[in-house]
């Protein structure tokens, strides 16, 4: 059957690979039907994703239908309809044993440190499926990178009335967005990209937003009741905007990082140590996060439709691919639709 591997940064391959073999007993073969890009994708495909690996077939935003189960797989079946998680944890580790299966020591993200869903068959651990009888394959691709989202606002843990600003509006940013919202905490968008922020505005129906220019701090301390964010996610991956954010948060703040860079962060120790600013990183999701992401989307307190402006067929994806990673092209979410 045909792939799509990414064998080194800007080179992209169409490959032929064998048909999975029958699952073993705790694995399931699924048949791949829709596969979201996001940044990470980007990001390998630019070289500038750190923890990817080369030659590998991308793809870990997933909708999947259950085609083959193990012997001892009950909690999914055949012609099942699936979100996929796809953090790898080896469930043994000191990390897994205390639950932060996101961060396994031995940790592998499908489409990142192994072969992901740019193909049209592959085998997965069926304890990473979840199923919805009620969303579209599109849908289904789209839980993951919410799953990024929901994650970072957890690790964040605003409160309500608390002054959220998210940085970077791309998909991650929007999906730290949509769970800032269910928390109550008043919320500031900030991005280098006035369209992406008309797009907050008009479809997310954020409030108060902030184009990057000379100056945004007060603009940034007017909207916050005349005080810097009590919360500060970065979701740039942009090292530039990371170093810059430790100046951002008020007093007893906490800032949180998303994005990932290869690049060096760095900052004067005391404009972080004076407000006794908190640093946390997010990574991955969690199991629970996918099941609450579903369940908000089957009760359409979470619209994905608005998010999704590009698709293209798996045939065309190397061709069309290069101008994902131009802002002009308007992306926000692009789906790849995968056929046999």
């Amino acid at each position: 059957m045909k792939a799509l591997s990414l064998d080194s940064p800007l080179n992209w391959k169409r490959i032929d690979i064998a048909e999975p073999p029958a699952p073993g007993p705790t694995e399931a073969v699924v048949r791949v039907h829709q596969v979201g890009i996001c940044g990470t994708d980007l990001s390998g495909y630019l070289g500038k994703m750190p923890f990817f690996s080369y030659p590998r077939i991308p793809g870990h935003e997933l909708g999947v239908e259950v085609v083959a189960v193990g012997s001892e797989v009950t909690q999914v079946k055949v012609g099942d309809h699936c979100a996929v998680e796809p953090y790898i944890n080896c469930q043994k580790c000191y990390a897994c044993r205390r639950g932060h299966t996101n961060c396994c020591e031995h940790h592998q993200t499908l489409g990142v440190h192994c072969d992901g869903g740019l193909r049209p068959y592959f085998t997965v651990p069926a304890r990473k499926l979840h199923i919805s009888r009620k969303l579209s394959f599109e849908q289904l691709a789209l839980v993951e990178t919410l799953a990024i989202g929901c994650h970072a606002v957890d690790r964040a843990a605003p409160k309500v009335g608390e002054w959220v600003l998210v940085i970077g509006a791309g998909p991650i940013g929007l999906s730290t967005i949509e769970f800032v919202k269910l928390t109550g905490a008043n919320l500031v968008v900030m991005d280098v990209n006035e369209q992406r922020l008309d797009f907050c505005r008009t479809v997310m129906g954020v409030k108060h937003t902030v184009l990057v220019k000379e100056g945004l701090e007060k603009e940034v301390r007017q909207i916050c009741d005349d005080h810097m964010p009590d919360v500060v996610i970065d979701a740039t991956g942009n090292s530039q905007a990371m170093s810059k954010a430790f100046g951002y948060i008020t007093h007893a703040g906490r800032l949180v990082f998303v994005g990932i860079t290869t690049e060096d962060v760095s900052f004067k120790h005391p404009i972080f140590h004076r407000p006794e600013g908190t640093l946390l990183c997010s990574r991955n999701a969690l199991s629970r996060d996918f099941a609450r992401i579903i369940q908000l989307i089957e009760d359409g307190a979470i619209n994905t439709q608005p998010w999704i402006t590009h698709r293209t067929p798996f045939e065309n994806l190397i061709e069309v691919f290069p101008s994902y990673t131009k802002p002009a092209t308007g992306v926000i979410k692009a789906i790849v639709e995968v056929g046999l």
